[in-house]
């Protein structure tokens, strides 16, 4: 009891009514219970002429209590209009095939979503001032729902993309990436981290810049209200000519003050 007490037991995903979120997490969660196999293949069915061993009927038995299991989960992950649909399906199996056959969509229907998250993908470019986690997140947001219409890009081909469609600002770190290593053996959390830092090295660089411009215009502009004074009182005073000077105090032209 005490040993069982410290494990979570992971929840029944409840479907509402996105498919394939459900379906990917019920999958997962039937894998972890290792009873997969009876959604996917079904329980065995043994012909009736066919003499069986004791041993034989035993694991028979078995997978069947395994798969009221599983009819248990499917039960409890539904509501109720949708559980009356499925009460006379005999198998877990069966179930699973209904409710996909109910929810999932037509072919054609995917086929068209398809085909537009692979246009999005191939036209797909970082945004001129959008931060590094903001373009790998709406990457990936693209490349998990092709995976959900049956079309896995997988980790190189992101890699490659985002790679490729990088702001000009990143193109230096982008060659070192490509020079140093094999981008076929880089993952995508390796490459956002790279690509972090080259982009907070640069936002530090462009503080500092910011800051030395305004210091040197503050400074000029310093220099440039004292000239009048000290060209004006100095040697050079007989060439200077004071009708061009606008007097501090009183604003007129042809003194100062």
């Amino acid at each position: 009891m005490a040993i069982e007490s410290m494990f979570v037991q992971p929840s029944i995903p409840k479907f509402n009514g996105c498919y394939d979120h459900w379906a990917m997490l019920m999958e997962n969660f039937l894998r972890s219970k290792e009873y997969w196999h009876l959604v996917e293949k079904g329980v065995p069915e043994v012909p009736s002429e066919k003499a069986i061993t004791e041993e034989q009927q035993c694991q028979i038995d078995e997978q069947k209590l395994k798969d009221l299991k599983v009819k248990n989960y499917f039960f409890q992950a539904v509501d109720r209009s949708i559980l009356e649909t499925i009460l006379k399906k005999d198998t877990s199996k069966d179930i699973w095939d209904s409710v996909k056959q109910k929810y999932q969509g037509s072919t054609c229907v995917k086929r068209a979503q398809l085909q537009a998250l692979r246009k999005e993908f191939e036209t797909l470019h970082m945004k001129t001032g959008e931060t590094v986690n903001e373009y790998f997140a709406r990457t990936l947001r693209i490349a998990n729902k092709m995976k959900a219409n049956d079309e896995n890009k997988g980790d190189i081909a992101v890699v490659e993309k985002i790679l490729r469609s990088m702001t000009p600002k990143f193109n230096y770190m982008v060659c070192s990436i490509e020079e140093a290593q094999d981008t076929s053996n880089i993952s995508i959390d390796e490459l956002q981290s790279s690509l972090l830092m080259h982009e907070q090295r640069m936002s530090s660089l462009d503080e500092e810049q910011a800051l030395k411009v305004t210091h040197e215009g503050i400074a000029n502009r310093g220099r440039g209200r004292g000239g009048y004074r000290g060209r004006g009182r100095g040697r050079g005073r007989t060439n200077f000519d004071k009708s061009t000077v606008e007097c501090y105090n009183c604003h007129k032209l042809g003194h100062f003050q």
